[in-house]
């Protein structure tokens, strides 16, 4: 699944990934792949990438690292000049084509009734919605759950700076949509750290809570009272203050190593939650670091191939 950071400051924007590569093998158990895989890639010397999610997709009917379609891309587009919102729209385009996962989804509903009925559950409703199916069953002791199933698909993060200095990033979701999470010409956006993949870990660090708290019983309860909104901004409350406007650029290096270092820690001494156990350890391996600044682009950490 991975994990991938980006912290936004005056001085500059650092992007850093993991390099654990997991995927699903024919019996559909999750396994570890790899600890080389690259998610990190600079696109031009003003723009950078991070990959999280799927890491294979089919061509041809072989199944190919997501890297090779991030090189391939850098090779047959003319990057130089775009922008940031043009590369984000771009790779929204080709992934979202690659991916296919129109006709996945169009299967979904029916793989959810399959397999609730063959835990001799009621169904009460099951409705695809447009990147999503929801459904709502009924378990042997009577409880009506609702719940939500998607595909398996890719986030990305399109970070840097455009051609007349001012700086922009993207979280790229497909399927899904393009949001924008930084602008150096809004007030109130120019400056933070968001995180992509297995952001559990993390988000209970900075936030203080993580979106799964959602599915608790009194949370849900005080949402039916006081709509999902509200309930957000007060579990909001609970983010630590950081001054990401004053933050110098070796320290926002070190917020995001250190991010991905605890994560991968927590997951080697984890498996899930008490609420929902069972998880792979997806983040692991050496962490790639890519530092954005107006006067150029640094690679602060890099894998290279070697003998060991």
């Amino acid at each position: 699944m991975s994990l991938a950071i980006n912290t936004t400051t005056p001085e500059g924007i650092v992007l850093a990934a993991d390099s654990r590569q997991s995927y699903r093998n024919q019996k559909g158990v999750s396994r570890i792949g790899s600890d080389s895989a690259s998610k990190l890639f600079l696109i031009n010397n003003r723009i950078g990438v991070a990959v999280t999610g799927l890491a294979f997709l089919q061509e041809n009917g072989i199944p190919k690292n997501i890297s090779k379609f991030i090189e391939q891309f850098k090779r047959e587009v003319e990057v130089e000049k775009l922008s940031v919102k043009e590369v984000a729209d771009k790779l929204h385009f080709l992934f979202d084509k690659k991916l296919n996962w129109q006709e996945q989804l169009d299967k979904l509903p029916d793989q959810i009734k399959d397999n609730f009925t063959k835990q001799g559950l009621e169904i009460i409703e099951v409705k695809k919605e447009q990147y999503n199916v929801k459904f709502k069953i009924k378990d042997k002791a009577g409880n009506i759950k609702d719940g939500v199933g998607g595909i398996d698909g890719l986030v990305l993060f399109v970070a840097g700076y455009n051609s007349d200095g001012s700086h922009e990033v993207y979280n790229v979701y497909i399927p899904g949509e393009t949001i924008k999470r930084r602008d150096s010409g809004q007030k109130g956006m120019e400056y933070g750290a968001n995180w992509i993949g297995q952001t559990d870990v993390v988000s209970r660090i900075i936030k203080g809570w993580d979106p799964r708290i959602l599915n608790s019983a009194f949370v849900n309860e005080a949402v039916k009272q006081k709509g999902q909104p509200e309930i957000e901004k007060q579990l909001n409350s609970l983010e630590y203050a950081i001054n990401w406007g004053a933050m110098p650029l070796q320290d926002a290096v070190d917020f995001t190593v250190l991010a991905i270092q605890t994560t991968s820690a927590i997951q080697r001494f984890s498996d899930g939650i008490q609420a929902d156990p069972g998880d792979i350890p997806g983040v692991g391996g050496p962490i790639d670091v890519l530092v954005l600044t107006p006067d150029g682009p640094k690679w602060v950490k890099q894998k290279e191939l070697k003998i060991e």
